[in-house]
């Protein structure tokens, strides 16, 4: 004989057939990784540049790389760390990796240069200077001719 309530026994509800298999599979917390604090930048405007403090905390100078091309200054921050750890025999007791990678990019204009871009970093935060250039202004007026 079937009964109804049974049927619940057997199928509890976190089993809700209505429901897709994948609805609730990446809002675990292993998937919530919060990406609104890497690399937050301040860009502050100065009379002859912009100046840009960019918090990289975790990464080490050499994990820090700044490229010019076309125009924008992109700033990528690579990771990697191993943990391996071995018992007298050499047996791998515990063994953990991590990599982690950030990039941002920024318009800068085609004027500059690699040599006009100045970069430090201590503790945590890079600071890069971006200098001011002259874009070349129109002397007059010039029309175009519509056809």
């Amino acid at each position: 004989m079937y009964r109804k309530d049974r049927c619940f026994m057997l199928f509890p509800e976190r089993f809700n057939f209505n429901k897709s298999l994948f609805d609730d599979f990446f809002t675990d917390p292993m998937f919530n990784v919060n990406t609104a604090n890497v690399m937050s930048t301040d860009i502050k405007e100065k009379d002859n540049g912009y100046e840009l403090d960019m918090e990289v905390p975790g990464f080490n100078k050499e994990d820090l790389k700044l490229e010019l091309k076309d125009g924008y200054l992109t700033i990528s921050a690579e990771h990697k760390t191993s943990n391996d750890q071995k018992d007298n025999n050499g047996h791998i007791i515990r063994q953990e990796r991590y990599y982690g990678s950030s990039k941002r990019s920024f318009y800068v204009g085609d004027q500059i240069t690699q040599e006009d871009i100045k970069a430090k970093y201590d503790k945590g935060i890079l600071n890069v200077f971006v200098p001011k250039k002259e874009v070349k202004k129109i002397e007059g007026g010039q029309v175009i001719e519509i056809q």
